[in-house]
Order: structure tokens, then C-alpha cells, then sequence
């Protein structure tokens, strides 16, 4: 299986089957397509805070003179720590989810190992993490993480139908 990487988003948005087939491809290109969503996400990230920095700053002179002062220095590296943050949340989230996927793995009587269902997390966490985005402009649920995080459950459990099914146990 050689996708790239429109075609893994494409199979993130509703493809559980290609979720599933995406545990034997190379990290690698999993990798690249992580990246770059996440690449995606700080740009969006970091322009929503240029323009809250502005509309705050705008209320303080004092504030504005020394972020103009600072300007060259400020947007690199908060670009930076955004995305070194993002980086480390998206593969946490990654980590956990896979890692309730091996529970659903054993429930459904399916074979895997943690690496494929890493893999299948990677891809199974992308539209609801861009829900989540969206939402959160109009919104401030609490409730938004946890329904968020069930609807990443039910990608992965829908990608988990299509992994191999345990061979019988002889007696």
C-alpha cells in the first residue's frame, strides 16, 4: 500500500478500511502526514494568536510599544513553541488512543500490535482534532474534549473491524 498524502487524509476523513490498511505502511510516510498536519495546525494556531495579540495589545500602549520592540524576537519563537507543543500533544493523543485501541483490539478478538494501531490512531484523530479546532472558535463547551475523544473512539473501533480476526484456539 503506497498512499500519499491526500489520499491519507482523504482516508481519514471516512475510510475506517484504509485506516486499517495504513498499519503496514511504512512509519515513515505516517509520519510525514503527521507532520504536516501538525504544521498545518500551528500556522492556524499562530495566526489566531497574531490577531488576539493585536486586539489585546491594542487596549494597552505600553503593551504595544514594547511588543513592536520585541516583534522580531516574539513571533519566531512563539511560532517555534507552538509547534513544539502541538507536536508533543498530537503524539501523546496519538499514544493514548492507540494504546485504548489495543483494549478494543483484544474485545473485538481482532490481531495487531501496538505499532499498527499507532499508526491507525494517527489517521483515526485527524478529523475530530480539526473538529475540535473549528468548534472551538464558536464555542467554549467543556463538554467538547469528551465528545471529541468518543468520536476518535468510534473511528478507531471502526477501523479496528477491518484488522485480522484471531485465528482459532486449538484444544
Amino acid at each position: 500500500m503506497n498512499l500519499n498524502i491526500y489520499q491519507l487524509l482523504k482516508a481519514s476523513l471516512m475510510e475506517p478500511k484504509k485506516q486499517a490498511a495504513v498499519r503496514i505502511m511504512p512509519i515513515g510516510k505516517i509520519m510525514r502526514f503527521i507532520f504536516l498536519f501538525i504544521l498545518v495546525l500551528t500556522i492556524a494556531a499562530f495566526i489566531e494568536f497574531i490577531t488576539g495579540l493585536n486586539n489585546v495589545s491594542g487596549d494597552l500602549e505600553g503593551l504595544l510599544v514594547y511588543i513592536e520592540e520585541i516583534e522580531w524576537l516574539l513571533y519566531p519563537l512563539a511560532f517555534i513553541l507552538l509547534f513544539v507543543s502541538t507536536t508533543l500533544y498530537h503524539f501523546i493523543k496519538i499514544s493514548l488512543f492507540a494504546w485504548i485501541g489495543m483494549v478494543i483490539l483484544k474485545a473485538r478478538k481482532r490481531r495487531g500490535e501496538y505499532r499498527h494501531l499507532w499508526r491507525t490512531a494517527a489517521l483515526s484523530v485527524t478529523i475530530p482534532t480539526i473538529l475540535s479546532f473549528g468548534i472551538g472558535f464558536f464555542t467554549d463547551n467543556a463538554w467538547l474534549p469528551l465528545l471529541i475523544s468518543l468520536l476518535t473512539l468510534v473511528y478507531l473501533y471502526m477501523a479496528v473491524k477491518y484488522y485480522p480476526k484471531m485465528p482459532p484456539q486449538r484444544k
